[in-house]
C-alpha cells in the first residue's frame, strides 16, 4: 500500500456486518471509487478488491475505546493501533489520510507524527457531516492528487 486510511472506529452498522462502512448512508466507498472513476462494487470483497488496486490499506486508529453508539464525539479512553509498527512493516506508505478531525486529534495524541509520512485530514464520510457528497468528493480527490 502507498496510502493509509484511518478511520476512528467502526460504527454500530459496521460492526454488525462485520465490514467497515457499511452503514447505507455512509459515503465512503462511493468517495473512493470516484478517486478513479471506478464503478462501485456491490459487493464487500468487490470494495476489498479496489481498495488493494488503488494501493490503499485501511484501517482505524483506535484499537479500543469505550463509545456509546457510532458517533466520533463520543469516543473516550481510547487506545490506540500499533500504527508506527503498521508503516514500518509497510515502507511503501506515503501518505495517512485521516477520516474525520477526530481521527486525527486522536492519532496526535497517542502517536504524533511518523517520520517521512505526509498526513492529511478528509472530510468525514459519515452521514453525520452534512457536508454536500460533491464537496467531499472534491476535498478527497484534492488530497489523492497532492500524494500522487
Amino acid at each position: 500500500p502507498e496510502i493509509l486510511i484511518l478511520g476512528t472506529m467502526p460504527g454500530v452498522a459496521s460492526l454488525n456486518a462485520a465490514e467497515y462502512y457499511a452503514h447505507p448512508k455512509n459515503a465512503f466507498w462511493k468517495i473512493i471509487s470516484s478517486i478513479d472513476n471506478k464503478e462501485l462494487p456491490t459487493e464487500y470483497e468487490g470494495k476489498k478488491t479496489m481498495l488493494y488496486e488503488m494501493k490503499i490499506a485501511l484501517w482505524d486508529v483506535c484499537q479500543i475505546c469505550i463509545r456509546n453508539g457510532s458517533l466520533d464525539s463520543e469516543i473516550e479512553n481510547e487506545i490506540p493501533n500499533t500504527i508506527t509498527k503498521f508503516c514500518l512493516s509497510y515502507p511503501t506508505i506515503k501518505a495517512i489520510i485521516f477520516i474525520g478531525k477526530t481521527a486525527q486529534k486522536i492519532f496526535i495524541k497517542h502517536i504524533g507524527s511518523i517520520e517521512n509520512i505526509k498526513t492529511f485530514s478528509a472530510p468525514s464520510t459519515s452521514p453525520a457531516y452534512t457536508l454536500a457528497l460533491d464537496k467531499k468528493i472534491e476535498s478527497w480527490k484534492n488530497i489523492f492528487n497532492s500524494i500522487r
